[in-house]
């Protein structure tokens, strides 16, 4: 299935001239996100670079940077194309997966938080509700699917176990989850649940903290069930 390249004036204009690679990848990672570019999909080089009005080679490296975010997928003689969408079995043993590890995590960042690391939550979690607004829903989800990523690395960081912090960004698990439903509900109850979380790191409260991430995985993992319907 490959994409239809009827929007080019739109796409070009979205691409900031300063930073052509980034502007490529922003585009279609938002395009990935939000399902525009279907699960399985073709990525034609050529018709992204012609629909972008950008040579190809800035396409290629957007790709390749997806490509090891899990976002696509490349095989020899075919090219590019999105990456499956997950099975109810891959959803419900990702979650088995997420919390055996972050709850972990979360009582581990509470006895090594600091001011500063404290502080750079705060900020992550305010970018996500207060941050820059982009133009459109599409991209306000995408860049919310980002932060998310970001919040919950950065936990995982101050907690100082890399062996749960690896695997976990390994496994690309929040840009997948967030591909399973584009609606706001998913942002606003994160957005509480993260606030939950922070209320416990405030507190150097290492069982509360563990508590709030079991939760906040259980109730993302309830929110997002109906994908599967």
């Amino acid at each position: 299935m490959a994409i239809a390249a009827d929007r080019t004036t739109d796409r070009a204009a979205s691409v900031r001239p300063a930073s052509v690679v980034d502007g490529v990848y922003d585009n279609i990672y938002e395009r990935l996100m939000s399902l525009e570019i279907a699960p399985r999909a073709r990525i034609p080089i050529d018709v992204i670079a012609r629909d972008l009005n950008v040579s190809q080679t800035p396409v290629r490296e957007a790709l390749s940077r997806l490509e090891r975010e899990g976002l696509v997928r490349k095989e020899h003689l075919i090219g590019y194309s999105a990456a499956p969408q997950l099975t109810r079995k891959q959803f419900d043993d990702l979650y088995t997966f997420r919390l055996l590890l972050e709850p972990e995590g979360a009582r581990l960042a509470a006895l090594n938080m600091t001011p500063d690391a404290l502080k750079l939550l705060e900020e992550a979690a305010a970018d996500m509700g207060h941050g820059e607004a982009p133009v459109d829903r599409t991209s306000r989800y995408s860049r919310f699917a980002r932060a998310d990523a970001y919040f919950h690395d950065a936990i995982l960081k101050i907690a100082g176990n890399d062996v749960i912090r690896f695997t976990l960004f390994n496994q690309h698990v929040h840009l997948h989850i967030f591909r399973l439903m584009f609606h706001t509900r998913v942002t606003q109850e994160a957005l509480e649940e993260h606030e939950s979380l922070l209320t416990a790191f405030r507190a150097d409260d290492a069982p509360a903290a563990e508590a709030a991430m079991r939760e906040h995985i259980l109730r993302s993992r309830d929110r997002l069930l109906s994908a599967f319907e």
